[in-house]
């Protein structure tokens, strides 16, 4: 690999606060890492979501939120979604060299979720994921895809989500998170072959 690929992925890291009215956020992000988190948000089911999502991709991650939870769960995961894609957003720089396109099908059981990905610098969610329940616990499934186009606006990436077949929600949601997360992991990898920015157009976006 060349001295200006590895000085690149060496920096491929983000440290980011956001404090508003609804949610204080710190989250420092690491596109290069081994998969270790720490991730406390107040709601466990998605604590364990954003573990999958870092194990799967190697991220290494520290999020901590503290977020209004008394009012309700949305607030929190959605501002999660913001944050997180703002890191990814900034760890990956301008781009150049990246694969930028990636896709997983993984299964959990009964279900089986497939996700692709372009880090194309347009946003963009596609999200077909229907559960026949509406709670995991006391946690609201139609949060799953406030997160994802929270991430998607603000990572600027192009996301597509689809539920192939399922019924327990609670496999669907992580397969969902774990399909992402091995799509995304490929996507934010460097090709060693080219050093350029991935387009025809010389730009992304």
């Amino acid at each position: 690999m060349a001295n200006a690929d590895k000085k690149r992925m060496l920096s491929r890291c983000s440290h980011l606060t956001r404090k508003t009215t609804e949610t204080n956020i710190f989250i420092k992000l690491n596109v290069d890492g081994k998969g270790s988190h720490k991730i406390t948000t107040g709601i466990a089911f998605f604590d364990h979501m954003l573990s999958a999502l870092s194990r799967h991709a190697l991220f290494d991650l520290e999020l901590v939120c503290q977020g209004d939870l008394h009012v309700d769960f949305h607030h929190t995961v959605e501002d999660c979604g913001i944050m997180l894609g703002k890191a990814l957003h900034q760890a990956l720089g301008d781009r150049r060299g990246l694969r930028r396109f990636g896709f997983a099908y993984v299964p959990m059981d009964d279900s089986l979720v497939r996700c692709v990905v372009d880090l194309s610098g347009r946003p963009f969610l596609f999200y077909s994921m229907k559960t026949r329940k509406m709670y995991v616990g006391n946690f609201p499934t139609q949060l799953v895809e406030e997160f994802f186009r929270a991430f998607a606006n603000n990572a600027q990436a192009n996301i597509h989500l689809e539920l192939i077949y399922g019924k327990d929600p609670h496999h669907i949601i992580e397969a969902a998170f774990k399909a992402f997360a091995k799509a995304l992991d490929f996507a934010c990898q460097i090709d060693p072959r080219f050093s350029d920015i991935p387009s025809t157009k010389g730009k992304l976006s």
